[in-house]
C-alpha cells in the first residue's frame, strides 16, 4: 500500500503511518542516531523521514529503476542506495 508503518513492539499498536511513495516500498533503514528513517521504493525515489514528526524531509532522485537497498553511515550523515539499474549511489 506504499506506506511505512512504525509499530510499538510492546503493545502491538501502530504508532505512525508514513505516506509518500507512489509504488511499493522495498527497503527502509533507521539512522544510527534514531532521528531519521530512509526508505527506497519501486517508484525510483528515496525518502528521508523525521521519525519524531513522521514528515518527509527530502526526496532523493537518481536511480532509473527500483531502489532495492539502503544503509546509513555510522555518523548518520550519509547513506548508500542500491538499485535494479545496477548502480550504487552515495548520498
Amino acid at each position: 500500500d506504499q506506506t511505512i508503518r512504525i509499530w510499538d513492539t510492546n503493545t502491538g499498536e501502530c504508532e505512525r503511518i508514513l505516506k509518500g511513495h507512489t509504488i511499493n516500498v522495498t527497503s527502509i533503514a533507521w539512522s544510527p542516531d534514531s532521528q531519521r528513517m530512509v526508505s527506497g521504493s519501486v517508484d525510483q525515489t528515496i525518502r528521508i523521514w523525521d521519525t519524531n514528526t513522521g514528515e518527509c524531509e527530502r526526496i532523493l532522485k537518481g536511480h532509473t529503476i527500483n531502489v532495492t537497498s539502503i544503509a546509513w553511515s555510522p555518523d548518520s550523515q550519509r547513506m548508500v542506495s542500491g538499485s535494479v539499474d545496477q548502480t550504487i549511489r552515495i548520498w
